[in-house]
């Protein structure tokens, strides 16, 4: 059973979020809160293991609150449920510490289907934000192509083919050939690898 706590500063809402994720029997909503100060607040009553995160709250907001339930529990996940899809919230709310990304118009087994993601460690974001995990400019001579850089990049970041694919527009089969392509280039024979290369030679 994955343990949740669902953090929005509309009650209607996080009712609404308590019910689409009990829907499936394996996730158990242990406890809301209507701001960042409640979230922390709970984590610190609560077993939790993964905090379903808004942005914009009174009180505290929810990047500072992801920083605080990071830094008291690197095993709380935190999964961002917001209407802000814009390159600043993505990027400030990552560096934050969450480790997905969903924006509040998904559908109801999306969403459930990123709380378990996040759960096992990976990194869902809504396709429609993961452009904001791109470089402003991307840097010459790593010997990629921009496009093997963009793909490198978002597969780095832990998103899953398909949604890569649905990111930058093009197909799974394209991706596919693209990462054999990298992984030709600088020498690494899976995704693991390719992510560290990516950390010590693709800039920040």
């Amino acid at each position: 059973m994955i343990r949740v706590l669902v953090v929005d500063d509309h009650s209607m809402v996080r009712e609404g979020l308590a019910s689409v994720l009990r829907a499936d029997g394996d996730i158990a909503v242990v406890a809301t809160a209507a701001n960042g100060a409640e979230a922390i607040a709970a984590v610190g009553e609560t077993d939790i293991d993964v905090v379903v995160m808004d942005l914009s709250m009174p009180v505290m907001d929810g990047v500072t609150a992801t920083r605080s339930v990071r830094a008291a529990s690197a095993g709380i996940r935190v999964l961002v449920l917001t209407s802000f899809g814009d390159r600043d919230h993505v990027r400030r709310a990552i560096a934050a510490g969450a480790t997905g990304y969903q924006l509040k118009d998904a559908e109801p087994a999306e969403l459930r289907r990123a709380v378990r993601a996040v759960h096992e460690g990976h990194a869902p974001f809504d396709a429609r934000v993961a452009g904001a995990l791109l470089p402003d400019a991307v840097e010459e001579g790593t010997g990629l192509s921009v496009r093997e850089e963009e793909v490198l990049r978002l597969v780095a970041s832990g998103m899953a083919n398909k949604h890569v694919g649905a990111a930058l527009g093009i197909t799974e089969r394209t991706v596919k050939a693209h990462l054999g392509s990298i992984f030709r280039q600088i020498g690494v024979a899976d995704r693991t690898s390719a992510a560290l290369w990516a950390r010590d030679h693709l800039p920040g």
